[in-house]
């Protein structure tokens, strides 16, 4: 039976996983769904142009549509959280003091 030579090693497997997840940390919410469209794009491209014959170029084309995804996503989620705001300042100047 053939093991991955990462599954020899949880510990330093687990690190190795960790660390990149530890850097979105320090991202805006912006970044954070820019950079999860851009990666499930080019991932999604990635196996689309896998099967079609060109990786490379379906990962392209996946990451730039992802992006795209991920920045209109951003600003629905945006357009919300200000309407939102706009509700709670409404309601707290109409209650009666």
């Amino acid at each position: 039976m053939i093991r991955h030579p990462l599954l020899r090693f949880p510990l330093l497997s687990a690190a190795l996983l960790a660390v990149p997840l530890a850097g979105c940390a320090d991202m805006s919410p912006t970044q954070q769904r820019a950079l999860t469209g851009t990666t499930g794009g080019a991932a999604g491209g990635a196996i689309i142009g896998a099967i079609a014959g060109n990786a490379g170029m379906g990962a392209a084309i996946g990451a730039a549509s992802g992006l795209a995804g991920g920045l209109l996503y951003d600003y629905h989620k945006r357009t919300e959280q200000s309407a939102y705001q706009r509700g709670v300042q409404s309601g707290q100047q109409s209650q009666p003091r």
